[in-house]
């Protein structure tokens, strides 16, 4: 089991990203970070050879790049500040969602987790436009998300290099790694994520 969090935000140059700060995995604590760059092309952006196999394995990517990934989070200040390769991106947290207050009731018991997020997939894909909580991944594994709560993110800061990608933005169009985008309002989701691989089961995150 993969416990932790997923946000998601866009930007008004079109770079879309999402970043994964995993708490706890098989891999042990680790943050990767999914780019969609306005032109499409999909990189991720991995912290260790084993975190990019396993996630380049599991989703589609153009490009995989083992570079220094970094991300200090003040729980206090609701800050997050991610310095990963040749993105740079500072983000405000702001306070629980509708969905997040909805979420709240979902029971987080690891060994539901899958049958939690088979339920609630038909209603992800009607409140939530290109979310879904369960379907196939990269090698025909399957694959289950179950969030437990939500914050919306405020504000971001992000370079690429140099270049400002501009101010925080809906994830639209939706990110195309997996079956499955983050929501388009920008936000930080906590979940539990199952993946079980076709030679057995196996956990992992996104």
């Amino acid at each position: 089991m993969f416990d932790g969090h997923i946000a998601g935000f866009g930007t008004t140059e079109g770079t879309r990203v999402v970043v994964g700060r995993w708490l706890r995995s098989p891999l042990g604590s680790f943050v990767d970070v999914m780019v969609e760059r306005a032109d499409g092309t999909r990189l991720l952006l991995a912290p260790r050879d084993d975190v990019a196999a396993l996630v380049a394995a599991t989703y589609e990517f153009d490009a995989v790049h083992v570079v220094p990934v970094d991300l200090r989070a003040d729980e206090g200040r609701r800050r997050w500040r991610l310095r990963a390769g040749p993105l740079t991106a500072d983000l405000t947290v702001g306070a629980r969602t509708g969905v997040g207050h909805l979420l709240a009731l979902v029971p987080r018991h690891q060994a539901l987790a899958p049958l939690v997020a088979t339920a609630v997939d038909p209603v992800a894909r009607v409140v939530l436009d290109g979310v879904r909580t369960r379907g196939t991944a990269g090698r025909g594994r399957r694959e289950w998300y179950l969030a437990t709560d939500q914050h919306a993110v405020t504000s971001v800061r992000a370079l690429w290099g140099s270049q400002d990608l501009g101010a925080v933005r809906p994830v639209r169009p939706p990110v195309r790694f997996g079956f499955s985008s983050v929501p388009p309002t920008p936000t930080v989701t906590r979940v539990l994520s199952t993946i079980e691989m076709t030679a057995g089961p196996s956990r992992h995150g996104h």
